[in-house]
């Protein structure tokens, strides 16, 4: 008996010494050798002493939506949000990125995947995706206009003339445009919400610096950019560990979004199906007051559906 009990030891001890191994092996697996910014590295061992999952393994593939049926919607509504990433609640927005994150902002993970092809951006002249970016419009997006700069030529001590753009800023990118479809769903008897496009909207300065107002610079339709997303962990300013990718973060909610329109049957807008709370007329606090007029209408149909 004594023997028996000597050897199921041993095996207990190895097995825990091969549960150790594993642990490490996953935490240092392979990475994308390409982080967002170009002088930024993923980190060839794990973050930490203990075994995580490799992002390969964690964030291959967004969960898949629930096929919804167009014969199943009792009831359906487009909503428009603006989201602020100076409020609390969106500074995931405005991190500028660490291990996790390749290296970078949302707005930079965006426009990083636009330019290597993975994803397509779409004009901002409407919300309705119309219009495909190409190379040189998104670069006029991004670039700004140009500038010219004025050097002596050591050669031949000539004046020589140099075009230049500058640097993309994405700290001037302070706020996201977001449109939802919000549905009641008779076969699983719930309210679905789906994000249907995202565009970034950055600042605009004059050449005096003096602040000209805002612009989207382009539309991402979101369905799909789902898998490209998957791909990032947006920052959990509570818990390190906790971290959702940008997939998870975007269909949970962790982000806090004022309503700008609604459709509706009366009214319009360019490329949209309702009238901006703005665009008819109304001052800032009025639209704030109608947006949340218009969030109050969407919960208490979601809950007066199914209490009748």
């Amino acid at each position: 008996m004594a023997t028996i009990g000597f050897w199921a030891r041993v095996v207990t001890t190895c097995m825990v010494l091969a549960g150790g191994d594993l642990m490490e092996q996953t935490g240092t697996a392979d990475k994308e050798t390409q982080g967002v910014n170009a002088d930024w590295q993923w980190s060839k061992t794990a973050d930490g002493t203990y075994g995580q999952y490799s992002k390969e393994e964690r964030r291959t593939m967004p969960m898949p939506w629930q096929k919804t049926r167009e014969n199943d919607l009792m009831w359906k509504k487009r909503v428009w949000r603006e989201i602020s990433i100076l409020e609390k609640q969106n500074m995931a927005l405005a991190y500028a990125g660490d291990e996790h994150t390749g290296g970078g902002m949302f707005i930079e993970i965006l426009v990083d995947a636009v330019k290597r092809g993975r994803i397509t951006a779409y004009a901002n002249t409407d919300d309705r995706f119309t219009t495909v970016y190409t190379g040189e419009e998104l670069d006029a997006q991004i670039k700004g206009k140009p500038d010219t700069m004025y050097f002596i030529d050591p050669t031949n001590d000539s004046e020589v003339m140099k075009v230049y753009y500058k640097d993309f800023n994405p700290s001037t990118v302070t706020k996201y445009r977001v449109i939802e479809d919000w549905m009641i769903d008779r076969n699983t008897g719930s309210m679905v919400v789906r994000i249907v496009g995202i565009a970034p909207v950055r600042d605009v300065y004059g050449d005096d610096n003096m602040y000209r107002g805002s612009q989207a610079m382009f539309w991402v339709y979101y369905p799909h950019i789902r898998e490209v997303l998957a791909g990032y962990d947006a920052v959990n300013p509570n818990n390190d560990v906790q971290r959702d990718t940008w997939v998870e973060y975007w269909e949970s909610r962790r982000w806090e979004g004022r309503i700008t329109k609604v459709s509706n049957g009366v009214g319009g807008v360019a490329g949209g199906y309702g009238e901006s709370y703005m665009g008819a007329g109304l001052t800032a606090s009025e639209a704030l007051h109608e947006g949340k007029r218009a969030a109050t209408m969407i919960f208490d149909k979601e809950h007066d559906m199914w209490n009748q």
